[in-house]
């Protein structure tokens, strides 16, 4: 148990967590994103509050609610943010610093996923999503 002033938190991440992990939980207007980027192992989203899309380079949108965890692979260039009507947090969670932050994602781009995924694939009910570029 670990106390973080009001309360206590457990944190039972097991006997075999590194000792680079990070996690960051991380809040985004409606509309707001990240930029296109990656990340050398692999980064786990885990959904708290409102509506998120997640999107490779190359992939289909997704749409994950609370609840709901995306995996991305090592490397691969993706983008996550909130929705154009929500408020949006997750907790995001990857091994090392190897982050490659690349060009931003435009209005434009954001916009066109949005309009070319009318019936976005969500992750509710799901255990986890996983996609790779090609999808």
């Amino acid at each position: 148990m670990v106390g973080f002033g009001l309360g206590a938190v457990e944190l039972p991440l097991g006997d075999h967590v590194a000792d680079h992990a990070r996690a960051n939980m991380v809040r985004f207007a409606p509309g707001a994103r990240t930029a296109w980027h990656s990340h050398g192992l692999g980064q786990t989203l885990y959904i708290v509050e409102g509506v998120a899309l997640i999107q490779a380079r190359g992939g289909q949108l997704i749409e994950a609610h609370p609840g709901d965890i995306v995996h991305t692979p090592p490397g691969e260039e993706h983008w996550h943010g909130a929705a154009p009507d929500r408020f949006m947090v997750h907790l995001a969670m990857w091994e090392s610093d190897e982050t490659t932050w690349l060009e931003h994602v435009s209005d434009a781009e954001y916009g066109t996923a949005r309009r070319q995924a009318p019936g976005v694939p969500s992750c509710s009910g799901t255990p986890s999503c996983r996609w790779t570029a090609a999808r």
